[in-house]
């Protein structure tokens, strides 16, 4: 599993681009999650699943929110990652307001989840591979914090915590 101190593995993860400019087209485009994170310092916050109860009742919204304390505290970008498609990680953000705060970031395939060991499975529950709930501050590709939530808990991975974190 990650862990504080390793660096962030290359796997490829899709972003939706409501906008084309900046070398990206509208629609999906896929980003190296390693040279995304190179020289930056990245609040990343992984969930089960968008639309799903908890995530989008505080985890997402709990980040948006603090999304300009985060980067007053030096954060230069916000991800949501999880294991869903680009098309529903855009849609759940414009639902959410997140566009200019939190980047959506899907890992449909479960590449970068699987390459950081926090794979939880619930097809038992017909909801199939998802990742586990966690948030992590990374410097420079560097995990510098990590907390990892218990089975259906939701106590260390939230936006308060992050930002403690990331002004400490």
């Amino acid at each position: 599993m990650l862990k504080i101190g390793d660096a962030l593995p290359s796997a490829t993860v899709y972003e939706y681009i409501e906008v084309e400019g900046n070398g990206c087209s509208l629609g999906p485009n896929a980003f190296d999650v390693a040279k995304e994170a190179a020289g930056k310092k990245i609040a990343i916050f992984a969930l089960p699943g968008a639309y799903t109860p908890t995530c989008s009742a505080q985890h997402l919204p709990g980040y948006v929110r603090t999304a300009e304390e985060l980067k007053a505290a030096g954060v230069d970008e916000i991800w949501c990652l999880s294991v869903n498609d680009a098309f529903v990680m855009g849609a759940w953000g414009r639902e959410n307001a997140a566009g200019g705060k939190v980047r959506m970031m899907a890992d449909g395939s479960a590449d970068f989840t699987r390459a950081v060991d926090m794979v939880l499975d619930l097809t038992a529950k017909g909801l199939g591979v998802r990742s586990q709930r966690y948030s992590m501050l990374v410097d420079d590709g560097v995990v510098k914090t990590l907390n990892v939530e218990g089975p259906g808990k939701f106590e260390v991975s939230d936006a308060a915590t992050m930002l403690s974190q990331a002004r400490g």
